[in-house]
């Protein structure tokens, strides 16, 4: 399954959630996409528990940008480690080297932070890296290229999540255009907009 590129507006309005930020389209119709979506009168379709959890596992991967196939291993590399493995999950997710970007706000959406790092904006620990899942551990520190273009791309991001919160896991110097892994993210720092319980439930069926 290739990477989905279509309109984000959509898919947030089919799960009821903002998934890939603020969206306006999703305020003004709080129902689901097509012909019989406002018909409803804003109600959604009773489901499955199975469609439920379905539909939670398809929220945390375009919630994050990971194809089904990484996705799967994400869970195995979760399941395999020690602790809740939901949790896991999601931190694996959030400390992808896109996300972090995300987070440091050198980008306003998680779309926009994967284009950042595959144009090879980013250097981690000194050395370019242009893998956007590339998995950033504490003590990474993670600096965006001295060269005009990629210096001008961040400054725009830094403009645009001038209100966003950065969280306590990082540590971002806006002036220098840097930043640092200080830890691993606890659950309740991170906000998936998802029930992870039901995804693992869903692939232990």
């Amino acid at each position: 399954m290739a990477r989905y590129t279509g309109p984000t507006d959509k898919i947030s309005r089919r799960f009821g959630v903002p998934l890939f930020g603020p969206s306006k389209a999703l305020e003004r119709r709080n129902y689901p996409p097509g012909a019989h979506g406002g018909k409803r009168g804003g109600r959604r379709p009773k489901k499955s528990e199975y469609a439920i959890a379905l539909a939670e596992k398809q929220k945390l991967r375009f919630q994050y940008g990971v194809l089904e196939k990484q996705f799967r291993r994400y869970f195995a590399e979760a399941s395999r480690r020690r602790g809740v493995t939901g949790t896991i999950l999601i931190q694996l997710l959030e400390t992808r080297l896109d996300n972090v970007i995300y987070r440091f706000g050198f980008a306003n959406t998680r779309r926009g932070a994967r284009q950042f790092v595959n144009h090879g904006h980013v250097l981690v620990n000194g050395r370019r890296v242009d893998i956007p899942s590339f998995d950033c551990s504490p003590g990474d520190v993670i600096t965006v290229r001295d060269n005009p273009r990629s210096k001008q791309l961040a400054l725009k991001g830094i403009d645009m999540t001038q209100a966003a919160v950065t969280p306590e896991w990082v540590s971002v110097d806006k002036d220098n255009l840097n930043g640092s892994v200080l830890r691993i993210p606890e659950r309740e720092e991170v906000d998936p907009m998802v029930n992870e319980q039901l995804v693992v439930e869903l692939y232990s069926r």
